[in-house]
């Protein structure tokens, strides 16, 4: 577990902010070579990306404050100051999905500024959303946050009692459901830039992701250790989480895009 890659007075290298930075310029670097084939501009992308991550930052970052609300109680002014009251400087504390969310509606906001169409861009953009989720995965592990439950699998974890999780399961096995999450999504990553290499329809390559995604991660959030202030609602043993909700509406919101009426497909697919 490496929280911190190296700090220099108050300032502070963290490893989770590094798999971030990787993530966008990896995810930009492929989504302007896709965008040719879809008739965009590699501006356009940009454009829609930097709206993207900007949204997807300040809704990671609400969603984690709604649901943990009780970290800020006497230092509010920590959920937006880059320089926080213990004198660090960052701010930490971000929910994937919120981020999510969130980032689809400033890519939506920009694509109608730049008269491009949401779904193609999305389609574009999908196959580095997957990789990104894979390197924020890294970080997470790396930082000792989004942990699972105690296990006795053989590939099963043990953090230090100075992180979150050895704090939670002291000298215990865990599930590594960051790096689950990681392959799962450079395997879904892989598919998708091999799914895309025939024409289809506006919408489908997103459409694919959100039905996809929001299975494994409605599947995995079962193995995943949770604060009570994630915790919606309890039924017998399984509980609905806030990440739950959300997944299960990106489902619902790919099954509508897998089955409305297809637009004629307009890209060529003899590049990454």
């Amino acid at each position: 577990m490496h929280p911190i890659i190296f700090k220099i007075g108050p300032f502070a290298l963290h490893s989770y902010g590094l798999m971030l930075a990787l993530a966008f310029g990896f995810g930009i670097w492929i989504a302007s070579r896709r965008a040719p084939n879809r008739g965009l501009e590699g501006k356009t992308v940009m454009d829609v990306s930097v709206a993207a991550l900007l949204f997807g930052l300040a809704g990671g970052r609400i969603a984690y404050v709604f649901t943990h609300s009780d970290e800020f109680q006497g230092r509010w002014l920590d959920v937006i100051s880059p320089i926080q009251k213990d004198g660090t400087i960052g701010i930490a504390g971000l929910v994937l999905l919120g981020g999510v969310v969130a980032g689809f509606g400033g890519a939506w906001w920009m694509s109608r500024k730049r008269e491009a169409r949401f779904l193609t861009l999305t389609d574009v953009l999908i196959p580095s959303l997957a990789l990104g989720i894979a390197f924020g995965r890294v970080g997470c592990f790396l930082n000792g946050c989004c942990f699972g439950h105690a296990c006795s699998v053989p590939w099963g974890v043990v953090f230090p009692e100075s992180s979150l999780a050895g704090s939670v399961y002291p000298h215990q096995h865990i599930h590594p459901t960051q790096i689950y999450e990681t392959l799962a999504m450079l395997c879904l990553f892989a598919f998708l830039l091999w799914f895309d290499r025939k024409p289809r329809a506006e919408g489908v390559v997103t459409g694919v992701f959100l039905v996809l995604y929001g299975v494994w991660r409605y599947y995995v959030e079962g193995l995943r250790w949770y604060e009570e202030g994630m915790i919606l609602s309890r039924i017998g043993d399984h509980l609905l989480t806030f990440s739950r909700v959300i997944s299960l509406a990106m489902i619902v919101a790919g099954i509508y895009l897998l089955m409305r009426k297809p637009l004629e497909a307009t890209h060529d697919a003899d590049q990454l």
